[in-house]
């Protein structure tokens, strides 16, 4: 049977969360009372193409469960959104990935615990090539990076645009960054896989040796930062009360995808990005506070940036 054409494939991790809210971090070998505790499904792709699903987009995506409580949790959640899970698979006797995260009540600011059994790694002899180029965009994280590495060359070969959420520096992941168009890494990544502390410099390496289209950085409240044709696109993040920034940078890729596809500008797409991760930061959890497009527009048109005066000079 033929693959079904979707809007966009995403290839990486899920995660099941336990979300713990405290008042504050204790010192080394300290006490705290936690405020709450929730489960919540979460993971770099899959919430980017919930994202994306919400916005109206058809979405697959590439991975593996557990066939614990917690792969179940998250399984029935991708379900519920109506996401192609035919290439998706549950692994036997395996716990899903998961992650304790400590979100500080006072800043809304997390910090991540997480583990991932071996057995839920998608190798590249795993991955049909029908189900990648039926598409209009790849998504990536770099996690499995030769699986990662042989979806993006399909998709390069069939002129699909590539989209990657990298934020851990896996081994060898820079084997990924020829076959990358869209590169929009977390602010730590790439000073850490190059070695180059200057974002400008790294943004403008990254597309002139690695011929990328636009490489990026996210800057959490600073907004983004893009280098493409030649010049330096930035766009501030909204000011919003801060609950929980986990999943923000997850939001921000689906909404760039979605903007991406509808062909918006760049400057546009940013924006649109910076206001659904926003949203999300207003609400606990990876996926609790995705808006809708129109509540999104409404932020940009009404909303206060939070302007880096350094990252704004450069982009003039």
């Amino acid at each position: 049977m033929p693959e079904a054409r979707v809007d966009v494939v995403g290839l990486g991790l899920n995660a099941t969360d336990t979300v713990i809210l405290v008042r504050g971090f204790p010192a080394l070998g300290g006490k705290e009372r936690v405020t709450s505790l929730s489960r919540q499904a979460g993971g770099q792709i899959a919430t980017a193409l919930v994202t994306c699903q919400r916005l109206g987009l058809r979405s697959r995506y590439l991975g593996k469960m557990g066939d614990d409580e917690a792969g179940t949790f998250q399984l029935e959640s991708l379900k519920r959104e109506g996401i192609d899970l035919s290439r998706a698979s549950v692994v036997s006797g395996t716990p899903n990935q998961f992650g304790y995260i400590i979100v500080d009540e006072a800043t809304g600011e997390r910090t991540v615990f997480w583990d991932r059994d071996s057995r839920l790694a998608v190798t590249a002899a795993e991955l049909a090539r029908d189900a990648i180029v039926q598409s209009r965009c790849l998504h990536l994280d770099g996690c499995d990076v030769e699986a990662c590495l042989t979806a993006a060359r399909w998709a390069r070969e069939a002129g699909i645009p590539v989209v990657a959420d990298l934020d851990t520096v896996y081994k060898e992941v820079e084997k990924l960054f020829p076959y990358i168009d869209y590169l929009l890494a977390s602010a730590n990544f790439l000073p850490s896989a190059t070695g180059k502390d200057d974002p400008f410099l790294v943004l403008e390496d990254m597309a002139h040796e690695y011929g990328m289209k636009a490489p990026g950085m996210t800057l959490g409240r600073d907004g983004a930062l893009v280098y493409s044709e030649g010049r330096f696109t930035y766009s501030p993040g909204f000011v919003v009360e801060t609950v929980d920034t986990t999943g923000a940078g997850d939001v921000f890729h689906g909404a760039f995808i979605y903007g991406l596809l509808l062909g918006w500008p760049l400057d546009r797409i940013l924006d649109f990005s910076n206001a659904m991760a926003a949203f999300n930061c207003m609400s606990l959890g990876a996926r609790g506070g995705i808006r809708t497009e129109a509540e999104a527009l409404a932020l940009m048109a009404h909303g206060t940036r939070h302007v880096n005066r350094q990252y704004a000079a450069a982009a003039r």
